[in-house]
């Protein structure tokens, strides 16, 4: 994760000796300092827990389309069906 803009804030935080042995190892295995270790982890967790917290706007033609793709009946899908229908190969083998 390469940063253009310097780092100049700190973040401190407490870790059991278990943890702090845990994260330089992984990050001399990644070949990546504590620091930029823990920074990359930490904002990859805090990127996918933000992702679907977020706003977003659409167009009135965007909106018109993404609310008649939900108001369409559903495709049917046969080999979906069947796989919901049929019984499953563990279902088959208890049956023998």
């Amino acid at each position: 994760m390469p940063t253009l803009a310097k780092r100049s804030e700190k973040l401190d935080l407490r870790l059991t000796p278990t943890a702090k042995k845990t994260l330089f190892a992984a990050a001399s295995v990644a070949h990546r300092s504590v620091s930029d270790f823990v920074l990359e982890s930490a904002l990859a967790r805090a990127e996918e827990t933000l992702t679907d917290r977020h706003r977003f706007g659409l167009s009135a033609e965007n909106w018109a389309a993404f609310i008649n793709a939900l108001d369409a009946p559903p495709y049917h899908h046969a080999r979906m069906e069947r796989l919901l229908t049929e019984p499953s190969l563990f279902e088959k083998s208890e049956q023998d």
